[in-house]
Order: structure tokens, then sequence, then C-alpha cells
């Protein structure tokens, strides 16, 4: 018997075993060819459609002469033609680079330059935008209505071609509170992971219905889209926060994951206030509770009769690390311990890379298959982000003994005084505790003696809050290296945020 041979099956086995997201979406597209994928205003596409509207896309990249591992640019609003256009990518084996429209045109310059992509589609409204960032190296395809036009010449069959699952699929640009955005590179495997951690969380059932209303240049929509369309589920897109249709939708359909986010809980709880309505069935609302207000919680859950999901996660991961507890009902949560997500190795490190105990604060240090594939063509911040074949998430929490997990800071924004660690977020949730004080925002300054010393920025609802005050709410629970030496009052407007709304510390150093 010739050894060989033994390893010609194991081969074949291996090759089966490898699925990427475009057999994915047709093998359920051929077993659901008449429920509905997608729902986008007054236009319906059914699986069969869908499948169909998506090969004619990727018939269209055939002739504009792309090959595999080019990077199509999309400058879209949320609508049917971003799921087309990302299934026809996964179909070609092309990576899709999502622009971020509302960027500075400096921002947007950089993430089309990082990526060359080849071809731009871009919406009508806003070509005159993408004609003023000057990029000539690209072909623009031009979209608009419902493309029936644009895709008439084009086959609404396509064979597929053998693709490696950890092939790059979507571009997704991180905004950092310095700098310029990094592309992170999301993989067919990073999706797929992403769509089971999802369906194992949520416990979704064949026909769910997700709606697509935060962008889809973010890896919410995109991620939870696809993960909806992978499992044989309805997309309604709408684009952006329509309040008026999002209740709409609440009184229609049942929904697993109704997403409400940070800056839009308490209008929407206002609206829903203000007039009947009856929920057709929701199992879980919200993201972030860390960033909302917790009587906003609290209201929203009581009003849609929905628990709160208390996630921690990113780009970079999906739902991972921390997205496994929910908020109960009608609660106004004292603490946001969060549990761990199933399916990925989480640990807390030192900046050697050593464990921490429970109790102590440690950087995130992750792996499993949700992961994204590194920054595109950051070669350096690869090195260090990835260092020890681990992700280092440059977030900072904290096990309790329970086997939870609390929110700490990010590494980057510790301040290190007089040998001491201090986490700005610490001094941050004491100040906020006094309601009339609205944000608090700690950063460093240098300090001859200490080498760093925290100071604190507020913007206050009422504008009868003292210096004292404050002081003494600190002192009441804080050790005194960690008292803010300095505190200075400031309107919302003037502090320094990036087009997502982060508030860019780094400036508010520059000011002191």
């Amino acid at each position: 018997m010739d050894i060989n041979s033994c390893y010609q099956p194991l081969d074949l086995v291996r090759s089966a075993a490898k699925a990427n997201v475009a057999g994915l979406f047709c093998s359920i597209a051929a077993a659901v060819p008449d429920r509905i994928a997608l729902c986008d205003g007054n236009r319906q596409y059914s699986y069969r459609q869908l499948d169909a509207r998506s090969n004619q896309w990727a018939n269209l990249f055939a002739g504009n002469a792309l090959v595999q591992g080019d990077r199509v640019a999309v400058m879209l609003g949320n609508c049917a033609e971003y799921f087309e256009l990302e299934l026809a990518a996964a179909k070609y084996g092309l990576i899709l680079a999502a622009l971020n429209w509302r960027l500075s045109d400096e921002e947007l310059q950089n993430c089309t330059n990082l990526v060359q992509p080849k071809l731009i589609v871009v919406g009508v409204d806003m070509v005159e935008r993408l004609t003023g960032l000057g990029i000539t190296s690209a072909k623009q395809v031009v979209i608009s209505d419902d493309c029936i036009e644009l895709l008439k010449d084009y086959s609404n069959s396509f064979t597929l071609p053998a693709l490696d699952p950890e092939a790059g699929l979507l571009i997704l640009y991180t905004s950092g509170t310095t700098g310029l955005p990094k592309g992170a590179l999301v993989s067919h495997r990073a999706i797929i992971a992403r769509s089971m951690v999802f369906h194992v969380l949520f416990a979704t059932p064949d026909e769910d219905n997700f709606v697509a209303w935060t962008p889809m240049y973010h890896m919410v929509s995109t991620d939870h889209g696809l993960a909806t369309l992978l499992r044989g589920g309805t997309v309604w897109c709408l684009d952006g926060y329509q309040p008026d249709r999002l209740i709409e939708l609440i009184e229609r359909i049942k929904i697993t994951w109704l997403v409400l986010v940070p800056g839009m809980v308490g209008d929407f709880v206002a609206r829903l206030q203000a007039r009947p309505f009856k929920v057709k069935g929701i199992k879980v609302i919200g993201a972030m509770a860390d960033l909302i207000p917790r009587e906003e919680i609290g209201a929203a859950t009581t009003l849609l009769q929905a628990p709160f999901l208390n996630s921690f996660g990113a780009t970079e991961t999906g739902l991972a690390p921390a997205t496994g507890g929910n908020i109960v009902i009608g609660v106004v949560p004292d603490s946001l311990s969060k549990a761990q997500t199933p399916f990925c190795d989480l640990r807390l490190v030192d900046p050697e890379g050593r464990e921490v105990a429970v109790g102590q604060p440690g950087e995130v240090s992750l792996s499993g298959p949700t992961l994204f594939s590194g920054y595109w063509n950051n070669d350096d911040t690869n090195r260090q982000d990835f260092r020890g074949g681990r992700f280092h998430m440059g977030d900072v929490l904290r096990r309790n003994i329970d086997g939870s997990l609390d929110y700490v800071d990010r590494v980057k924004y510790m301040i290190k005084s007089g040998g001491e660690n201090i986490y700005p977020a610490e001094i941050e949730t004491v100040i906020l505790t006094d309601t009339r004080i609205e944000t608090a925002v700690v950063v460093r300054k240098v300090d001859a003696k200490w080498g760093e010393v925290p100071v604190v920025f507020l913007v206050c609802r009422d504008e009868t809050v003292s210096e004292a005050e404050v002081v003494a709410l600190c002192r009441s629970s804080l050790a005194s290296y960690k008292m803010p030496k300095q505190i200075r009052f400031i309107k919302d407007e003037e502090l320094p945020r990036s087009t997502t709304g982060k508030i860019q510390r780094h400036l508010l150093e520059k000011l002191i």
C-alpha cells in the first residue's frame, strides 16, 4: 500500500470543510427561494431574487475585469443594494470596503487611498462629494432607483469559484480617537462565526427579522444583516434613525434583536411615551449599555417589554468577548457586569502578557473564530496588537469572583501617576453619579512631581454644580492618588468629537 494514498482523502475532507459566505447563502437561497430576504421601502426581494440580483452584480464585476482580492469601495446609504453588493463580492472573491461618508474629506481620502479600490459604487446623491475628493484611480459606478437599467445586460447566473474562508470579504473602518481610521479586514470565516455566535446568543428562529437601520459602514447592520440572510430570515433596510418607521415595524413584525444605540435611546423612549403602540414581539433590545444613561435603560425595557443587551464587542471581534448577558425588564441597573461570550478564549493580561489575578484589571487578550484578519496595510499595528499570537483589544476589564466581567477603560487612556495606574473611567463613573452632570471626561496632564495626573472636563445640566462639590464626591469614593488635580467646566459643543461622536481626548489634553 502506498502511504501517500492515505493523505488524499484527508485533503478532500479539509476541502469539504471550507465553507464561505457565498456558498452558504446560495444553499439557503435554494432551500427557501420564495421567502422574503430583503425589504427596502416598497421594494421586496425573495431569496431567489436576491440570489439573482447579486449574480448580476458579480457579472458586472467580471465585466470590469476585476480579479479575486481586488477591492470594491461602496459609498451608499442603507439600501437593498448594499447587501446585494456584499453578497456579490462574496461570490466573486472581492473585498468590499465600506466607506463612511460622514468622515471628513481628509479621512475619506485616506480610507479610499489605503485600500486602492478598482471600482467605487456610489449613490447618485453622493457623486458630487466623491468627485470633490479628487479620487481618479478607480472607476465609478453610480446607482439610483432600483438599478434595473444598470444591471439589465448582466446575466443572473454565476458560477461560484473556489474560495478559502480565510479570504477577506469586508473592510470596515475603525473610528479611532486619535489619528486616521484604520481598515479592519473581516474574512468569510469571521462573518460565518459571528453569525453562529449571534444565533446561539439569541436563539434566533428560522424566519427571524432584523432591522438594519444603523449605518452599513459599521459592524452592527453588516454583521447581523448577513447573519440573518445566512439563516433564511428577513432584513428590513432603513436609511438611518427613523423613529416613526421603527415604531411601525415593532408593531408589525417579531424582532429578535432591536438595535438601540447611545444617543437615540432617550429620544426613542420619549416618542414611545407620546403615543399608543403595541409590540408584536421583541426578544432583546439595545447595545453598549455602558454608554447609555441607566434610567433610559429601565424606561426602554419597560416600554418595549424586552431585556437590554449588555454588550461589549468591537469591529475587530464581533459580539465577542462579553455579550452574554442581559439587563432585566424594568430595572435601572446598579451594575453593568457582563457575561463572557461563548466560543471565544478571553484572557486578561498585564503589559508583559501575563494573566492577572481575579479582581485585578487587565487588557483583553482574545483568540477565536470571530476575530478579524488584521488592519489593512498596517504591519506595525498588526505586530503590536497580535503579539504572542493573540489579539490585544486595548480595552481593560476586571474579572469578578463569580466570573462576570466589568469594563474598566482603554489601555491608552491609562494615567501613570507616581507609579500607580489610574483609569479615567473609574473617576468618570464616580462623578456621573451626580445626575446634574451630563458628561465627564478625564485626561492626563504632565506633572513634574508625579509624572502624570488626572484632569477632568465636565459638561453640566445644572450650572449650580461647583468644583468643591465634585471634589467632595470624588474624595468619598476614590483613593487620594486618583483625585483629579484640576476640574474644568466646558460646554458640550466645545468637546472635540470624531465624526462618529467619540470624544477626542488627545485634543482635550492640548487644551490643558
